[in-house]
Protein backbone atom coordinates (compact mmCIF):
# COMPACT_ATOMS: atom_id res chain seq x y z
CA UNK A 1 0.00 0.00 0.00
CA UNK A 2 2.86 2.73 0.70
CA UNK A 3 4.31 2.09 -2.21
CA UNK A 4 1.44 2.66 -3.68
CA UNK A 5 0.99 6.03 -2.11
CA UNK A 6 4.53 7.05 -3.00
CA UNK A 7 3.90 6.30 -6.76
CA UNK A 8 0.56 8.30 -6.29
CA UNK A 9 2.00 11.03 -4.31
CA UNK A 10 5.24 11.44 -6.73
CA UNK A 11 2.61 12.50 -9.38
CA UNK A 12 1.67 15.38 -7.46
CA UNK A 13 3.58 19.02 -7.62
CA UNK A 14 4.74 18.61 -3.44
CA UNK A 15 7.12 21.08 -1.87
CA UNK A 16 9.28 17.72 -0.09
CA UNK A 17 9.71 14.65 0.67
CA UNK A 18 7.10 12.15 2.06
CA UNK A 19 7.74 11.68 5.34
CA UNK A 20 4.14 10.26 6.39
CA UNK A 21 0.81 9.33 5.05
CA UNK A 22 -2.10 8.30 7.71
CA UNK A 23 -5.65 7.96 7.44
CA UNK A 24 -7.84 11.26 8.36
CA UNK A 25 -11.02 12.32 9.09
CA UNK A 26 -14.16 9.95 9.05
CA UNK A 27 -15.91 10.36 5.80
CA UNK A 28 -18.49 8.15 4.70
CA UNK A 29 -17.60 7.93 1.24
CA UNK A 30 -13.58 8.44 -0.09
CA UNK A 31 -10.61 7.24 1.54
CA UNK A 32 -8.44 10.33 2.69
CA UNK A 33 -5.10 10.62 4.39
CA UNK A 34 -3.50 13.48 5.58
CA UNK A 35 0.38 13.86 4.12
CA UNK A 36 3.44 15.80 5.65
CA UNK A 37 5.81 16.61 3.86
CA UNK A 38 9.68 17.80 5.10
CA UNK A 39 10.38 21.41 3.16
CA UNK A 40 14.59 22.35 3.10
CA UNK A 41 15.18 25.50 5.49
CA UNK A 42 11.33 25.58 6.26
CA UNK A 43 8.52 24.11 8.33
CA UNK A 44 7.29 20.60 7.36
CA UNK A 45 3.59 21.43 5.04
CA UNK A 46 0.76 19.12 4.80
CA UNK A 47 -1.66 18.32 2.54
CA UNK A 48 -4.77 16.32 2.35
CA UNK A 49 -4.67 12.94 -0.46
CA UNK A 50 -8.20 11.31 -1.44
CA UNK A 51 -9.14 8.24 -3.37
CA UNK A 52 -12.62 8.89 -4.90
CA UNK A 53 -15.20 5.87 -4.62
CA UNK A 54 -16.04 4.95 -7.96
CA UNK A 55 -18.89 2.81 -6.17
CA UNK A 56 -20.61 6.53 -5.42
CA UNK A 57 -19.15 8.60 -8.12
CA UNK A 58 -19.21 6.66 -11.32
CA UNK A 59 -17.69 9.62 -13.64
CA UNK A 60 -15.07 11.01 -11.60
CA UNK A 61 -13.90 13.10 -13.98
CA UNK A 62 -17.29 15.02 -14.39
CA UNK A 63 -17.17 15.43 -10.28
CA UNK A 64 -13.40 17.04 -10.54
CA UNK A 65 -14.29 19.09 -13.75
CA UNK A 66 -17.01 20.38 -11.19
CA UNK A 67 -15.14 21.44 -8.85
CA UNK A 68 -12.51 22.60 -10.52
CA UNK A 69 -15.29 25.48 -11.99
CA UNK A 70 -16.14 25.83 -8.67
CA UNK A 71 -12.94 26.58 -7.50
CA UNK A 72 -12.31 28.65 -10.06
CA UNK A 73 -15.07 30.81 -9.67
CA UNK A 74 -14.96 31.38 -6.00
CA UNK A 75 -11.21 32.42 -5.90
CA UNK A 76 -12.34 34.83 -8.40
CA UNK A 77 -15.14 36.11 -6.06
CA UNK A 78 -12.30 36.22 -3.27
CA UNK A 79 -9.90 37.99 -4.79
CA UNK A 80 -12.30 40.35 -5.73
CA UNK A 81 -13.40 41.48 -2.55
CA UNK A 82 -9.60 41.22 -0.88
CA UNK A 83 -9.92 37.50 1.05
CA UNK A 84 -7.64 34.96 1.65
CA UNK A 85 -8.34 32.73 -0.69
CA UNK A 86 -5.16 30.12 0.93
CA UNK A 87 -7.60 29.77 3.40
CA UNK A 88 -10.96 30.28 2.33
CA UNK A 89 -11.49 28.36 -0.74
CA UNK A 90 -10.22 24.54 -1.51
CA UNK A 91 -6.83 24.36 -3.15
CA UNK A 92 -6.22 21.64 -5.93
CA UNK A 93 -2.55 20.34 -5.91
CA UNK A 94 -1.49 20.24 -9.64
CA UNK A 95 -0.86 16.67 -10.96
CA UNK A 96 2.33 16.37 -13.43
CA UNK A 97 0.48 16.53 -16.19
CA UNK A 98 -1.43 20.09 -14.48
CA UNK A 99 -4.84 18.39 -13.97
CA UNK A 100 -6.29 18.61 -10.83
CA UNK A 101 -6.21 14.64 -10.45
CA UNK A 102 -4.19 11.33 -10.91
CA UNK A 103 -5.30 7.97 -12.13
CA UNK A 104 -3.49 4.83 -11.39
CA UNK A 105 -2.91 1.33 -13.02
CA UNK A 106 -6.23 0.34 -11.52
CA UNK A 107 -8.36 3.22 -12.73
CA UNK A 108 -8.50 4.89 -9.22
CA UNK A 109 -9.12 8.24 -9.08
CA UNK A 110 -6.32 10.50 -6.46
CA UNK A 111 -6.60 13.99 -5.92
CA UNK A 112 -4.36 16.44 -3.52
CA UNK A 113 -5.79 19.33 -1.69
CA UNK A 114 -3.83 21.72 0.37
CA UNK A 115 -4.00 21.37 4.01
CA UNK A 116 -5.97 24.33 5.80
CA UNK A 117 -3.68 24.70 9.45
CA UNK A 118 -4.96 25.86 12.33
CA UNK A 119 -8.51 25.26 11.65
CA UNK A 120 -10.96 22.62 12.68
CA UNK A 121 -14.47 21.45 11.58
CA UNK A 122 -17.09 19.98 14.33
CA UNK A 123 -18.83 16.91 14.65
CA UNK A 124 -21.80 18.58 16.01
CA UNK A 125 -22.32 22.82 17.25
CA UNK A 126 -20.11 23.40 19.97
CA UNK A 127 -21.64 26.50 20.76
CA UNK A 128 -24.88 29.02 19.07
CA UNK A 129 -22.01 30.97 17.73
CA UNK A 130 -20.54 28.38 15.66
CA UNK A 131 -23.40 26.57 14.40
CA UNK A 132 -24.40 30.47 13.23
CA UNK A 133 -20.83 30.94 11.49
CA UNK A 134 -21.86 27.38 9.59
CA UNK A 135 -25.35 29.40 7.99
CA UNK A 136 -23.44 32.17 7.12
CA UNK A 137 -20.75 30.01 5.17
CA UNK A 138 -23.11 28.09 2.98
CA UNK A 139 -25.37 31.22 3.02
CA UNK A 140 -22.34 33.12 1.44
CA UNK A 141 -21.68 30.49 -0.40
CA UNK A 142 -25.09 30.40 -2.27
CA UNK A 143 -24.98 33.75 -2.78
CA UNK A 144 -21.24 33.74 -4.52
CA UNK A 145 -22.35 31.08 -6.95
CA UNK A 146 -25.89 32.87 -7.55
CA UNK A 147 -24.82 33.51 -10.97
CA UNK A 148 -23.09 30.71 -11.64
CA UNK A 149 -24.75 28.73 -14.64
CA UNK A 150 -26.22 26.06 -13.01
CA UNK A 151 -27.03 23.94 -15.75
CA UNK A 152 -23.75 23.63 -16.92
CA UNK A 153 -22.23 21.40 -14.03
CA UNK A 154 -22.67 17.65 -14.09
CA UNK A 155 -24.98 15.75 -12.00
CA UNK A 156 -22.29 13.42 -10.43
CA UNK A 157 -24.94 11.66 -8.39
CA UNK A 158 -28.31 11.34 -10.66
CA UNK A 159 -31.23 11.92 -8.73
CA UNK A 160 -29.37 12.81 -5.59
CA UNK A 161 -31.74 14.93 -3.82
CA UNK A 162 -34.73 13.44 -6.09
CA UNK A 163 -36.97 12.92 -2.82
CA UNK A 164 -39.44 11.54 -4.68
CA UNK A 165 -37.19 8.98 -6.30
CA UNK A 166 -35.23 8.11 -3.37
CA UNK A 167 -39.25 7.42 -2.38
CA UNK A 168 -39.34 5.07 -5.17
CA UNK A 169 -36.23 3.40 -4.49
CA UNK A 170 -37.17 2.56 -0.99
CA UNK A 171 -40.30 1.27 -1.21
CA UNK A 172 -38.78 -1.27 -4.46
CA UNK A 173 -36.26 -2.18 -1.38
CA UNK A 174 -39.17 -2.80 1.06
CA UNK A 175 -41.16 -5.07 -1.61
CA UNK A 176 -37.82 -7.02 -3.17
CA UNK A 177 -36.22 -7.41 0.59
CA UNK A 178 -33.46 -8.57 -0.90
CA UNK A 179 -31.19 -9.35 2.35
CA UNK A 180 -34.19 -10.34 4.38
CA UNK A 181 -34.32 -7.23 7.01
CA UNK A 182 -37.83 -5.93 6.76
CA UNK A 183 -39.02 -7.85 9.27
CA UNK A 184 -36.44 -6.17 11.71
CA UNK A 185 -37.49 -2.52 10.68
CA UNK A 186 -40.95 -3.02 9.82
CA UNK A 187 -42.60 0.03 12.02
CA UNK A 188 -39.76 2.02 10.56
CA UNK A 189 -40.70 1.10 7.13
CA UNK A 190 -44.64 1.57 7.57
CA UNK A 191 -43.30 5.07 8.86
CA UNK A 192 -41.90 6.26 6.28
CA UNK A 193 -44.21 4.77 3.24
CA UNK A 194 -46.83 7.23 4.91
CA UNK A 195 -44.38 10.31 3.76
CA UNK A 196 -45.32 9.69 0.12
CA UNK A 197 -46.89 13.29 -0.13
CA UNK A 198 -43.67 14.87 1.95
CA UNK A 199 -41.35 13.14 -0.53
CA UNK A 200 -42.69 15.19 -3.26
CA UNK A 201 -43.23 18.66 -1.95
CA UNK A 202 -40.44 20.30 -3.13
CA UNK A 203 -40.05 18.78 -6.67
CA UNK A 204 -43.97 19.88 -7.31
CA UNK A 205 -43.11 23.74 -6.22
CA UNK A 206 -40.34 23.51 -8.68
CA UNK A 207 -42.44 21.81 -11.26
CA UNK A 208 -44.81 25.17 -11.02
CA UNK A 209 -41.88 27.97 -10.66
CA UNK A 210 -41.80 28.61 -7.32
CA UNK A 211 -38.45 26.60 -6.68
CA UNK A 212 -35.72 27.51 -8.60
CA UNK A 213 -32.62 25.59 -10.06
CA UNK A 214 -29.71 26.78 -8.38
CA UNK A 215 -25.71 25.75 -7.58
CA UNK A 216 -25.87 23.81 -4.89
CA UNK A 217 -23.92 21.78 -2.40
CA UNK A 218 -26.08 19.07 -1.39
CA UNK A 219 -24.12 17.98 1.73
CA UNK A 220 -24.19 20.99 4.41
CA UNK A 221 -23.24 19.23 7.54
CA UNK A 222 -21.51 21.43 10.07
CA UNK A 223 -18.56 19.23 9.65
CA UNK A 224 -18.43 20.58 6.24
CA UNK A 225 -17.39 23.93 7.30
CA UNK A 226 -14.08 24.46 8.47
CA UNK A 227 -13.40 27.45 11.55
CA UNK A 228 -10.81 29.08 12.46
CA UNK A 229 -9.13 27.97 15.46
CA UNK A 230 -8.08 31.44 16.58
CA UNK A 231 -11.01 33.54 15.87
CA UNK A 232 -14.14 30.85 15.61
CA UNK A 233 -14.96 32.15 12.44
CA UNK A 234 -16.32 30.18 9.05
CA UNK A 235 -13.54 29.77 6.61
CA UNK A 236 -13.74 27.68 4.30
CA UNK A 237 -16.47 24.92 2.66
CA UNK A 238 -15.58 21.45 2.03
CA UNK A 239 -16.21 18.20 0.57
CA UNK A 240 -17.43 19.92 -3.27
CA UNK A 241 -18.11 16.59 -4.45
CA UNK A 242 -21.96 16.68 -4.92
CA UNK A 243 -22.08 20.47 -5.94
CA UNK A 244 -24.35 20.18 -8.66
CA UNK A 245 -27.92 21.84 -9.86
CA UNK A 246 -30.00 21.78 -6.92
CA UNK A 247 -32.54 23.86 -4.38
CA UNK A 248 -31.54 25.98 -2.21
CA UNK A 249 -34.29 25.14 0.70
CA UNK A 250 -32.06 21.35 0.34
CA UNK A 251 -29.41 23.03 1.60
CA UNK A 252 -30.88 24.54 4.28
CA UNK A 253 -32.56 21.24 5.35
CA UNK A 254 -29.68 19.23 5.31
CA UNK A 255 -27.90 21.38 7.41
CA UNK A 256 -31.00 21.80 9.97
CA UNK A 257 -31.30 17.94 10.15
CA UNK A 258 -27.72 17.67 11.11
CA UNK A 259 -26.84 20.61 12.97
CA UNK A 260 -30.36 21.23 15.22
CA UNK A 261 -30.29 17.09 16.25
CA UNK A 262 -29.51 17.73 19.77
CA UNK A 263 -27.71 13.66 19.34
CA UNK A 264 -25.43 12.23 17.11
CA UNK A 265 -26.35 10.67 13.58
CA UNK A 266 -26.03 7.66 14.20
CA UNK A 267 -27.04 7.64 18.43
CA UNK A 268 -29.03 4.59 19.66
CA UNK A 269 -30.67 6.27 22.69
CA UNK A 270 -33.51 7.97 20.59
CA UNK A 271 -34.38 9.42 24.13
CA UNK A 272 -31.41 12.40 23.31
CA UNK A 273 -32.37 12.58 20.21
CA UNK A 274 -34.22 15.80 19.69
CA UNK A 275 -35.35 18.94 17.42
CA UNK A 276 -33.73 21.97 18.73
CA UNK A 277 -36.33 25.04 17.24
CA UNK A 278 -33.59 27.79 18.79
CA UNK A 279 -30.76 26.26 16.76
CA UNK A 280 -33.50 26.19 14.03
CA UNK A 281 -33.71 29.67 14.14
CA UNK A 282 -30.24 30.68 14.62
CA UNK A 283 -29.19 28.58 11.42
CA UNK A 284 -32.25 30.72 9.48
CA UNK A 285 -31.24 33.76 10.54
CA UNK A 286 -27.57 33.01 9.81
CA UNK A 287 -28.37 31.36 6.20
CA UNK A 288 -30.30 34.38 5.00
CA UNK A 289 -27.66 37.10 6.36
CA UNK A 290 -25.12 34.83 4.54
CA UNK A 291 -27.58 34.98 1.44
CA UNK A 292 -27.65 38.65 1.44
CA UNK A 293 -31.53 38.74 -0.19
CA UNK A 294 -30.15 36.37 -3.58
CA UNK A 295 -33.28 34.05 -2.50
CA UNK A 296 -36.68 34.61 -3.60
CA UNK A 297 -39.80 35.23 -1.28
CA UNK A 298 -41.15 31.58 -2.07
CA UNK A 299 -37.87 30.02 -1.49
CA UNK A 300 -37.84 32.03 2.21
CA UNK A 301 -40.84 29.91 2.64
CA UNK A 302 -39.99 26.78 1.71
CA UNK A 303 -36.76 26.51 3.98
CA UNK A 304 -39.22 24.90 6.87
CA UNK A 305 -39.97 22.71 4.13
CA UNK A 306 -36.59 21.73 3.16
CA UNK A 307 -35.61 20.86 6.48
CA UNK A 308 -38.90 18.46 6.69
CA UNK A 309 -38.05 17.18 3.31
CA UNK A 310 -34.45 16.62 3.61
CA UNK A 311 -34.77 14.55 6.83
CA UNK A 312 -37.03 12.53 5.22
CA UNK A 313 -34.91 11.99 2.79
CA UNK A 314 -31.83 11.10 4.63
CA UNK A 315 -34.50 8.51 6.81
CA UNK A 316 -35.32 6.98 3.23
CA UNK A 317 -32.22 6.23 1.89
CA UNK A 318 -30.46 4.92 5.59
CA UNK A 319 -33.44 2.55 5.37
CA UNK A 320 -32.81 1.84 2.00
CA UNK A 321 -29.00 1.10 2.54
CA UNK A 322 -30.03 -1.29 6.19
CA UNK A 323 -32.59 -3.33 3.43
CA UNK A 324 -30.22 -3.73 0.39
CA UNK A 325 -27.56 -5.12 2.66
CA UNK A 326 -25.23 -1.43 3.39
CA UNK A 327 -23.92 -1.30 -0.40
CA UNK A 328 -23.27 2.56 -0.13
CA UNK A 329 -22.77 3.99 3.55
CA UNK A 330 -19.59 2.71 5.46
CA UNK A 331 -21.05 1.14 8.44
CA UNK A 332 -19.15 -0.19 11.89
CA UNK A 333 -22.03 -2.59 12.80
CA UNK A 334 -24.69 -4.51 11.02
CA UNK A 335 -27.32 -2.19 12.49
CA UNK A 336 -25.45 0.72 11.96
CA UNK A 337 -28.12 2.04 9.24
CA UNK A 338 -31.02 1.03 10.72
CA UNK A 339 -30.08 3.15 13.61
CA UNK A 340 -29.21 6.14 11.98
CA UNK A 341 -32.44 5.83 10.26
CA UNK A 342 -34.48 5.90 13.49
CA UNK A 343 -32.37 9.22 14.73
CA UNK A 344 -34.13 10.93 10.96
CA UNK A 345 -37.11 9.55 11.52
CA UNK A 346 -37.23 10.39 14.98
CA UNK A 347 -36.28 14.14 14.21
CA UNK A 348 -38.82 14.21 11.56
CA UNK A 349 -41.68 13.42 13.32
CA UNK A 350 -40.72 16.31 15.88
CA UNK A 351 -40.22 18.44 13.05
CA UNK A 352 -43.93 17.86 11.46
CA UNK A 353 -45.07 18.80 15.21
CA UNK A 354 -43.13 21.90 15.65
CA UNK A 355 -42.53 23.35 11.84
Amino acid sequence: MMEQMTDILSRFDLPGKVISCLPYGNGHINDTFRILCEREKAESSSFILQRINRNVFHHPDQVMENITGIISWLTGKYKEAGRDVTREVLCLVPEESGRGYTIDDSGEYWRVYRFIENAVCYEQAESEESFRQSALAFGSFQRLLSDYPARTLHETIPDFHNTPVRFEQFTSAVERDPVGRYSSCRWEADFLLGMEKLAHRLYDAHKVGKLPLRVTHNDTKLNNVMMDVKTGKALCILDLDTVMPGFSVTDFGDAIRFGANTAREDEPDLKRVGFDRHLYEVYREGYLEGCEGSLTREEEALLPDGAEVITCEQALRFLTDYLEGDVYYKTAYPEHNLIRARTQIRLLDQMLAIL
